[in-house]
């Protein structure tokens, strides 16, 4: 708090507050900054100081992140969180890879919008109209299945 008592060493009170209006906007443009500066990997200092080391670092990254990849797209057809196995792949090789670090970036932005966009009131209403009518078609079908032929799975069907 400036009580104002130190005003003859260090200026007015309205130099002090646009000092700390140039210090905010110093620091959303060092963020701004810091998001948009090259990628810079992750790995250990004594791994960086040695070129092969490194590259073995990279390639251990990219086999682990790989890995996890593979696991996610196994879980979008088996049991398991398919997509954040898939995004935590990527994540890890967002860690070395500049590549890998903008298409997370890319993915966060459009989830976040995705998002934003599901909670729009007509896009929602939107969304409970279309499942509700595909509800209906499939409660139609399946009740005329029933009627048709009882509850026998098609493959023990004779003679119809």
């Amino acid at each position: 708090m400036n009580t104002g008592s130190d005003r003859g060493t260090h200026g007015s009170a309205a130099e002090d507050a646009a000092t700390e209006a140039t210090a905010a906007s110093d620091a959303g443009a060092a963020a701004e900054a810091a998001e948009e500066t090259p990628h810079v990997s992750k790995a250990p200092a004594f791994i960086k100081r040695n070129r092969s080391l490194h590259l073995s670092w990279q390639v251990g990254v990219f086999i682990v992140g790989l890995a996890v990849i593979g696991a996610g797209i196994a879980m979008l057809v088996l049991p398991g969180p398919g997509w954040v196995a898939i995004f935590a792949g990527l994540a890890i090789w967002a860690t070395e890879f500049a590549w890998a670090h903008l298409v997370l970036r890319w993915t966060r932005r459009k989830v976040t919008e995705a998002a934003q966009k599901a909670l729009d009131p007509k896009v929602r209403r939107r969304n409970i109209i279309l499942t509700s009518v595909g509800l209906a078609v499939a409660g139609a079908l399946i009740s005329f299945y029933l009627w048709k032929y009882g509850l026998v799975m098609p493959w023990s069907l004779k003679d119809q």
